[in-house]
């Protein structure tokens, strides 16, 4: 029995530069996929985060909004948390600025008359 064990293993001798360079084939593919879920998923994700977080710095009162509620309405108050919206003539609700998802494009908001 041990000598099948020893029969598997790897040869004593002769691995300085082979056996490095064998580890470094053997984690091309481990490094291939990494690499390409870093440029599919990831980078996209953080583009998409960044650009989300600049919008709501540059939200300001009088914008058509949506919330991630589906919620239209328009900023009749800004703060540095929380974000007042008009949705009807002389109905507001508070919306936490983060659960802003974007700005409405004009025309698909109710307008409060």
């Amino acid at each position: 029995m041990i000598d099948m064990v020893y029969a598997m293993a790897p040869p004593g001798g002769g691995q300085g530069q082979g056996g490095d360079m064998y580890g470094l084939v053997q984690m091309a593919p481990f490094v291939l996929i990494f690499v390409v879920f870093y440029f599919l998923l990831i980078r996209p994700q953080q583009k998409k985060a960044k650009d989300h977080r600049v919008m709501l710095e540059n939200l300001k009162k009088g914008d058509s909004v949506i919330t991630q509620g589906g919620i239209y309405g328009k900023i009749a108050s800004i703060s540095d948390q929380v974000v007042t919206l008009e949705i009807a003539d002389k109905v507001r609700v508070r919306v936490a600025r983060s659960h802003i998802a974007g700005i409405a494009s004009t025309g698909s908001a109710i307008e409060p008359t």
